[in-house]
């Protein structure tokens, strides 16, 4: 059966949302896997311009079915309010095109609380949380205190789950953290109103997908952040608590029996990062400023400046591999227009020893980047729709990164709209 994964190759940020928005199209189901509303992805079609946290980026398609899969933790009063916020734009959303696991683990608000508690603890050696819950709530997934959304649906079973777990997670925020412990009474209203509005969406959305697969349909699979924030591969631990890489989205959506059989990884034309952690390549000052201009850098989800820098590629190729790539989609290469010459970083010099392979995450804070320049193409390629028409730097620039990471590039994004976008 034909299925795809768009996976984030780096540190997330990297446009993933504009390439489902394009190639949902192509697809019957668009499944999130994992993550939560810590993250966004940008969309720009005919209905304007969005930030989604949790919605599949398929949405704004509304022939096709949309899908939050066991892996991910919702937030409920924020998709309420995304959902609302998506259809006031004249995007139809219901039953009937969004479906919610029964198994996703709900994010709560003791969730949320912990996690800026524990930013705050840590002070000056943060993770650099979006302060969203999003930790918390996989912690407690894996110690077994969660509350699962489908619980919504047997009210009585709720009530009593909710009366263990709160016990618990109270004795962690008055006793550890000294703070102001929640009520039984608030937690079960909380639920009661932003379930209520859910209800209708949540399913066995693993069984929906097996009889889809059965009936021939394909499925999308959506990753949120990238492979550099992988809880078992990236940058640990400032890294996300799920896994963004395509070979967990079968298990993510509930299908672990359905392959993945094509891998789009997702590249910016340079680097971003949101959050806290070591990325070897980072500018400062006006070159950083510049860049993150020129590109809108700033988060979808938190509003936070990005931190910029040239393209690592060290960095690409672990995540192109750790991904699966079978192919690569590039964007944004319409920002580095104003550029005359663009940097690349090649290779790391860690204690004198020059590699170019990703190295433990311990050594990385003594990474500097080896730094090779390529010229420039210096004008606007944001109307170009043919490979052969843009400079030939900028051909050269593409064909540069395709080699270096040993993935073929399939797809150049000159601009955020849904049809700036070459074809190679």
């Amino acid at each position: 059966m034909k299925t795809c994964a768009i996976v984030g190759v780096n540190w997330g940020d990297e446009g993933k949302g504009r390439m489902v928005d394009l190639l949902a199209s192509e697809y019957d189901i668009i499944v999130r896997y994992q993550g939560g509303n810590n993250a966004g992805h940008t969309i720009v079609n005919s209905y304007g311009k969005f930030a989604l946290n949790l919605l599949p980026s398929g949405i704004f398609r509304p022939e096709k079915m949309n899908i939050l899969g066991n892996g991910t933790v919702i937030d409920i009063k924020h998709l309420c309010g995304e959902i609302e916020r998506v259809r006031s734009a004249g995007v139809k959303i219901s039953p009937e095109n969004l479906a919610i696991s029964d198994r996703a683990i709900i994010v709560m608000p003791y969730h949320v609380a912990l996690d800026g508690l524990e930013e705050n603890r840590l002070a000056g050696k943060q993770y650099g949380s979006t302060r969203r819950g999003i930790a918390p709530s996989y912690g407690d997934k894996f110690t077994k205190k969660a509350l699962m959304m489908g619980e919504l649906l047997d009210r009585e079973y709720l009530v009593e789950h909710l009366s263990g777990i709160l016990e618990y997670k109270n004795l962690m925020i008055s006793k550890v953290y000294e703070d102001k412990p929640f009520s039984m009474r608030e937690m079960i209203d909380y639920l009661d109103t932003y379930g209520a509005i859910l209800k209708p969406y949540i399913k066995d959305t693993g069984a929906y997908l097996r009889n889809a697969a059965r009936s021939g349909k394909s499925i999308m699979y959506e990753a949120q952040l990238g492979a550099l924030r992988d809880i078992d591969f990236g940058i640990y631990p400032y890294t996300s608590s799920s896994s963004p890489l395509a070979a967990y989205a079968p298990i993510g959506s509930g299908t672990p029996g359905i392959p993945v059989n094509r891998v789009i990884g997702i590249v910016k034309a340079y680097s971003t990062c949101v959050g806290e952690g070591p990325f070897v390549a980072e500018w400062f000052g006006d070159d950083a400023e510049a860049l993150r201009l020129a590109g809108g850098e700033y988060g979808a989800a938190t509003g936070r400046p990005r931190r910029v820098g040239p393209i690592d590629i060290v960095a690409t190729r672990y995540g192109a591999i750790m991904q699966g790539a079978t192919e690569i989609a590039l964007t944004k290469l319409d920002v580095l227009a104003y550029m005359k010459e663009i940097p690349i970083c090649t290779a790391y010099d860690i204690d004198g020893e020059i590699t170019e392979d990703f190295p433990f995450p311990s050594r990385l804070s003594r990474a500097r980047p080896i730094i090779k320049n390529m010229k420039g193409w210096e004008c606007d390629v944001s109307a170009i729709r043919r490979y052969e028409d843009l400079p030939i730097e900028a051909r050269e620039y593409v064909e540069y990164i395709e080699s270096a990471i040993g993935c073929r590039i399939s797809y150049v994004s000159v601009g955020a709209g849904r049809d700036e976008i070459i074809v190679r």
